[in-house]
């Protein structure tokens, strides 16, 4: 009976993390056709500022609802790592992503989000890295085609016009750099045991905050951006409505719910639901993707399938080959 339970309990917690996930990543997947037309208001790093101060103060009155005022000490985690995470994931993220898809234009938020459906293999590499262990050679296979896929669909199926065009892979590069500041992220959520999954989120946005500021003062005082003005803030509030509370809060607080149940190799997976939703609130706005891209996407998301049945039923050989 007892087993019945532990096993119902652990099914239960299981399909919690997958409806996180899920719910997360199409949150997210909404967000770039969103950013589209913020980006033609104001820039990405005033914007970053402004989305995460909004989900901040909601994560902030979250967590001191729920586990009290001592729940912002250190309770024997690093800071400076915590401040080095949310500098990563949010600056990073937030600074190189939406600069990518401004960069990109139109079609930016098409490219961003393919991106992001890269991320279950940046974890592979990001996992081998940290283990210094060499990924299988097939999953290396799934790789190349998941960045086939991915090429086909930031330059429409036209690669070598593309590479005569310099703004292509240079907001490309910058959206892969986002998309892997946000795996790194992801992953750094396991070192903290000690933090629920709200207290890490809001002590990393939080202190991550202090160099999304910190670049912005140095943008304006370098002349680099603009200082944002009323009638630019006013232009920008429906895109803060859903970038902030929606986007930032909600989203970022189920994926990171979603992949300590998951574990964050998994947890990644979901991040082929990115692009799916993003295609379709595109072409919702005028922005439809073509047969090039459809098959790009395609090809992206299969390569992502077939490597994590792959290194399944690998670890269920390896299992059943430890136990024999």
């Amino acid at each position: 009976m007892n087993l019945k339970s532990a096993s119902s309990s652990l099914s239960t917690s299981y399909w919690n993390g997958v409806v996180l996930c899920f719910v997360a990543t199409m949150l997210m997947g909404v967000m770039f056709p969103v950013m589209t037309d913020a980006l033609t208001h104001v820039d990405p790093f005033t914007f970053t500022s402004l989305r995460y101060l909004i989900a901040g103060i909601a994560f902030a009155m979250l967590l001191r609802h729920r586990e009290g005022a001592s729940a912002f000490r250190a309770d024997g985690q690093s800071l400076w790592l915590a401040w080095l995470m949310g500098s990563i994931g949010f600056c990073g993220f937030g600074s190189f992503v939406f600069l990518g898809q401004q960069l990109a234009g139109p079609e930016g938020a098409l490219n961003a989000s393919i991106m992001m459906a890269t991320q279950p293999m940046m974890g592979l590499l990001v996992n081998a890295l940290v283990r210094r262990t060499a990924p299988p050679l097939f999953s290396l296979v799934f790789v190349v085609i998941s960045f086939l896929g991915v090429s086909l669909v930031i330059t429409r199926g036209d690669i070598l016009t593309a590479l005569h065009e310099p703004q292509h892979y240079a907001a490309s590069a910058l959206i892969v750099i986002g998309a892997l500041c946000w795996v790194i992220y992801t992953f750094s959520s396991a070192y903290f045991t000690r933090w629920s999954a709200l207290k890490y989120t809001t002590m990393t946005t939080w202190l991550g905050l202090t160099t999304i500021f910190g670049v912005n003062v140095m943008l304006i005082a370098a002349h680099a951006i603009p200082a944002p003005t009323i009638s630019t803030l006013r232009e920008i509030v429906p895109h803060l409505a859903y970038m902030g509370p929606i986007a930032g809060f909600l989203a970022i607080l189920f994926w990171i719910s979603g992949n300590r149940i998951l574990g964050p190799m998994n947890g990644v997976l979901f991040m082929d639901v990115v692009p799916i939703t993003a295609f379709v609130a595109s072409a919702l706005i005028g922005v439809v993707p073509n047969s090039a891209q459809v098959v790009g996407a395609s090809l992206t998301a299969a390569a992502l399938l077939l490597n994590n049945v792959y290194l399944r039923q690998r670890a269920v050989r390896a299992t059943t080959s430890t136990t024999a």
